[in-house]
């Protein structure tokens, strides 16, 4: 996983909040502490918006739960910090989904034009320059991981 929720962080942020799996799952709407206990494990991963409720019931800043492969951000960090499915995403960018899911993966060799650029940035929340560091990031990692496999 380049980037997504971070088990360890999940269940030491749940632990010093006091919270049980079943309390943090009755405060955001998961079904049951079993689900908190699959996502703590790695074994299952929340959607993007139970990240941001995981954050908002802890009182912890969102990229607080969020693991990056790297120093810098790559679009999927930068959509799971916001809250932001890949349908969300496109929709509110005005791009096709598999458009908007390629930029993500880093199947993209260049730069999405200033218009779409600046959507994902109002989209993330996020300037213009980080939303290009993370397209940039995610191009990098794509590359490693072909390079790997080789």
């Amino acid at each position: 996983m380049v980037s997504g929720l971070d088990p360890s962080q999940l269940r030491a942020a749940r632990e010093k909040a006091g919270l049980t799996q079943h309390e943090l799952a009755r405060l955001v709407g998961a079904a049951g502490g079993e689900r908190v206990s699959r996502w703590e494990l790695g074994t299952s991963v929340p959607r993007p918006d139970f990240v941001v409720k995981l954050a908002r019931a802890l009182d912890i800043p969102t990229h607080r739960l969020i693991h990056l492969d790297g120093d810098v951000s790559d679009l999927r960090a930068l959509r799971l910090q916001a809250g932001l499915t890949v349908l969300e995403l496109a929709g509110s960018v005005n791009v096709a989904v598999p458009t908007y899911y390629a930029w993500e993966q880093g199947r993209w060799t260049r730069l999405p034009g200033p218009q779409s650029l600046e959507g994902l940035a109002s989209a993330l929340g996020e300037p213009v320059e980080l939303v290009v560091a993370a397209f940039r990031e995610a191009q990098r990692q794509r590359r490693r991981s072909e390079t790997a496999s080789v």
